[in-house]
């Protein structure tokens, strides 16, 4: 029997706020000197402290929603969700629940293979295809707001709580059950982290714990419409993360059902190191939360205008700004999802193309090549980029004109990302300008041939191989100078005229 895996995310970002979602301290919590000293009354829950929502958070959760097409609810509740924990100050949290401020929205995904799932016991345990239902459309249940809790350091005989976490606005996006491949959930996930990344409203940095991802997870024979129960996998703080745990998890379901079990709807938690999932608690309904409405605060009451002069800041979203690259400027899918995966890297390619004279598809190379290769290496992101633009630019032209070859134009890249400069002046002084001197490269063509007679026969014999060592020869002697297309023809040429 084959299974196929019903997957809902629910995805928590933190919100780029100034202050806290229902007092004044600053949400910079990382920023505070001490534990503890980033703290009020209200956002440690002490008696009779009073909250007030947050203005500038609202507009950031009600921009995320319309980004993600959903309906804005004027008229939208808050609610304690009555549950302790020792990382919950008040010993509820504040949250929204029967109307939240955004509802029923959609995104659209086209999920990319991956390596094939680990199977199961059995080919009966086997997954459909990766890659099955390209190009669907996941449904968005609810964008709400709600506040973070603190933090918690587990010592060995003890834990320590750090409250200035505590009530900073957090994010919350519940998908429906509309995915049926890991594939789909990673292709999901990132989508929504490009967006709320596009729109400002959080940093995507999964590794500080501002994105976490928790994935709902079941498994059912393929062909039938039942839904099965469920586990939920809490706190997943990265792409490979929600792969590999969500692998992990199917996998464990399939077995289950193919062993005659029954799976027991839980919460669980992802253990890294170890690779598999981990009981935490029998995984909870709303009623186990016992909602009920937020006496301390009064129903948001959102008007049109306010919602349409929301709407006016949204930006070319990534599906758009993808569509638009690929119309424009000739790029594949591909290469244009790569570009605009983060909006300061689409805003970069867009500045380096309008100072060019060299087609975009070159520019794509380069900037998808040798440029992120340095940032790469260097541990350093695109908003780390000092470089200008324009200077790329000029250098990209610099190349493409054969003022210089493309070895040197790495070389000058270095240099400008190490000390900046100007790509002539660099040219200049490092001597790297291209040799296009058809009789030079020609005397140096004609050496490397006379001075390798065995490798000329060893080639002219069959070894075809031997064609990329003559090339390495000319671009020593010319220390990768010589235009190579020059060089190719003239070689091609000596060697075809000394076949016995």
């Amino acid at each position: 029997m084959k299974y196929e895996p019903i997957i809902g995310l629910e995805i928590h970002g933190e919100l780029l706020t100034k202050s806290k979602m229902f007092c004044g301290c600053s949400a910079d919590y990382a920023s505070a000197p001490e534990p503890n000293t980033n703290i009020c009354p209200t956002c440690t829950g002490l008696p009779g402290a009073m909250p007030v929502v947050n203005k500038k958070a609202t507009e950031l959760a009600a921009l995320v929603g319309l980004a993600l097409n959903c309906s804005i609810n004027k008229h939208n509740t808050f609610a304690r969700k009555n549950y302790y924990y020792p990382d919950l100050p008040k010993g509820y949290q504040i949250s929204q629940y029967e109307l939240p401020i955004c509802e029923k929205g959609w995104m659209d995904i086209s999920p990319s293979p991956l390596t094939p799932l680990p199977k199961g016991e059995g080919d009966s345990g086997s997954l459909l295809p990766p890659g099955e239902g390209l190009g669907m459309r996941v449904r968005v249940r609810r964008v709400h707001i709600e506040e973070d809790t603190a933090k918690l350091s587990h010592e060995k005989n003890y834990a320590l709580v750090d409250f200035n976490r505590a009530g900073v606005p957090l994010l919350e996006i519940v998908s429906e059950p509309d995915m049926r491949s890991v594939e789909a959930a990673l292709d999901y996930a990132t989508k929504v982290r490009a967006i709320l990344r596009y729109l400002g409203v959080n940093s995507g940095d999964m590794e500080k714990g501002v994105l976490r991802f928790e994935a709902n997870i079941s498994v059912r024979p393929v062909g039938s419409d039942e839904f099965r129960t469920r586990t939920e996998i809490k706190n997943l703080n990265s792409f490979r993360a929600l792969v590999r745990a969500s692998q992990y998890e199917i996998e464990r379901q399939i077995k289950i059902y193919e062993e005659g079990g029954t799976v027991v709807q839980e919460t669980l938690g992802w253990d890294d190191v170890r690779g598999v999932t981990t009981s935490q608690r029998s995984k909870e309904e709303a009623h186990d939360y016992r909602y009920f409405p937020e006496p301390d605060l009064p129903p948001l009451q959102l008007s049109d205008a306010w919602i349409e002069s929301i709407r006016s800041q949204l930006p070319e979203l990534p599906e758009a700004k993808t569509a638009r690259f690929i119309s424009d400027f000739g790029l594949t899918p591909s290469e244009a999802r790569f570009l605009t995966s983060e909006r300061t890297l689409a805003n970069y390619f867009e500045s380096v193309v309008a100072n060019s004279k060299s087609p975009a598809k070159t520019i794509h190379s380069w900037i998808a090549g040798e440029f992120m290769r340095y940032l790469n290496d260097s541990g350093l992101s695109i908003d780390d980029v000092t470089l200008a633009p324009e200077t790329l630019a000029k250098l990209i032209d610099m190349v493409t004109d054969k003022t210089i070859g493309a070895s040197a134009g790495k070389t000058v890249l270095t240099e400008l990302f190490k000390n900046g400069g100007d790509p002539a002046q660099i040219v200049k002084e490092k001597n790297l300008l291209q040799m296009t001197d058809v009789d030079a490269i020609q005397e140096i063509v004609t050496k490397i041939l006379n001075d390798n007679p065995k490798e000329v026969d060893e080639y002219n014999a069959g070894k075809e191989t031997l064609f990329q060592w003559f090339m390495g020869q000319v671009a020593r002697a010319t220390k990768g100078k010589a235009d190579p297309n020059v060089a190719k023809e003239l070689m091609v040429k000596g060697l075809a005229g000394r076949k016995k």
